[in-house]
């Protein structure tokens, strides 16, 4: 399983609600049809940092999220929410354990 992690700094904190609403509606159902995909998580970390993290089969299809990310950025004009590009970081899961329990 590969992971890509991405952090944005100096979100718009007074839309995180509208880019909650959108990345739901638009960036998860494009994200959740790729081949490979086993998950998404979208963080919200506090002082404008939001982070995400998506899990896939493969490095490659881990590194196309980022390209499919990048695109949806641009599409739904999200720049002046996300001011500056985020921070990746991806790579293989060495060690995974879950309990089962699902939350949404």
């Amino acid at each position: 399983m590969h992971v890509t992690m991405r952090r944005y700094e100096g979100v718009d904190k007074s839309r995180t609600d509208e880019l909650t609403k959108k990345v739901g509606e638009s960036l998860l159902p494009r994200l959740s049809q790729m081949p490979g995909f086993s998950g998404y998580y979208l963080i919200e970390a506090g002082n404008g940092v939001m982070s995400s993290i998506g899990f896939f089969d493969t490095s490659a299809q881990a590194d196309e999220s980022t390209r499919v990310a990048a695109t949806w950025v641009r599409e739904e004009k999200l720049e002046t929410i996300l001011k500056n590009p985020p921070k990746v970081t991806d790579g293989e899961v060495i060690v995974h354990k879950t309990n089962g329990l699902v939350r949404a």
